[in-house]
């Protein structure tokens, strides 16, 4: 499975996802490729954390790849790996073009706020784009931070299951400090102690939906 965290809009929480996918991936015993395609390069600061407060070290393979070598070294390395999780920029890069051509799914963290949704169109655009050239790309939507309360995030969700080129999983990340207090340990929002059941289990579903229908969908093409 190759993932794309991606988006054209900043400060959705992609690195958080990125990481969080891939920590829990591999401690279910993949063997798991992080690719930081972002300039700010959190993926890779974030990796090399873990790997000087871990015992066991991080887990899984980081690197760093930019403009079209992420195409090229992803698909090089695709059969070396069990999944690869690929963690762009906030922007419409060549980067983030480049990763979608050679990925499985694209998946597009929303924050439930009218500048962020209203670059649903273009992120819808951008998905219809890169389908030209890899037919058999998937793209989901969801909400993270989502709030409390409040119609933000029921009007959020209306909008992306109006969007055609994007789908919606209903597995919503409420804005919760756990996640960065556990990055700020080199860790999964899984891996923390004293654990946020909240934040652990609503991780969980997204993971599980994520990794569950992204699955079938590829079996059912093999079929």
């Amino acid at each position: 499975m190759i993932i794309t965290v991606g988006g054209i809009k900043g400060g959705s929480g992609k690195t958080t996802i990125a990481t969080n996918l891939t920590v829990q991936r591999a401690a279910e015993g993949r063997d798991v490729l992080l690719v930081d395609a972002d300039d700010q390069e959190t993926a890779s600061d974030f990796t090399m954390l873990r790997n000087d407060k871990l015992e066991t070290g991080a887990g899984f393979t980081s690197i760093k790849l930019t403009g079209p070598a992420v195409r090229t070294e992803v698909r090089r390395l695709a059969d070396k790996y069990d999944d690869i999780i690929i963690d762009t920029g906030g922007r419409d890069t060549t980067s983030q073009r480049a990763a979608l051509t050679v990925s499985d799914v694209m998946l597009v963290p929303f924050v439930p706020r009218s500048f962020d949704v209203w670059t649903l169109e273009k992120v819808s655009q951008l998905v219809a784009e890169m389908r030209a050239a890899n037919p058999e790309l998937t793209a989901y939507a969801f909400i993270n931070r989502a709030d409390p309360r409040g119609q933000d995030n029921a009007e959020a969700e209306e909008v992306i299951r109006d969007t055609e080129e994007l789908e919606l999983i209903d597995t919503p990340l409420g804005a919760r400090k756990a996640f960065g207090n556990a990055a700020a340990h080199g860790l999964g929002v899984a891996e923390l102690k004293p654990q946020d059941a909240k934040a652990t289990d609503e991780f969980m579903m997204l993971y599980r939906h994520l990794f569950d229908i992204s699955a079938t969908s590829k079996v059912a093409v093999g079929a």
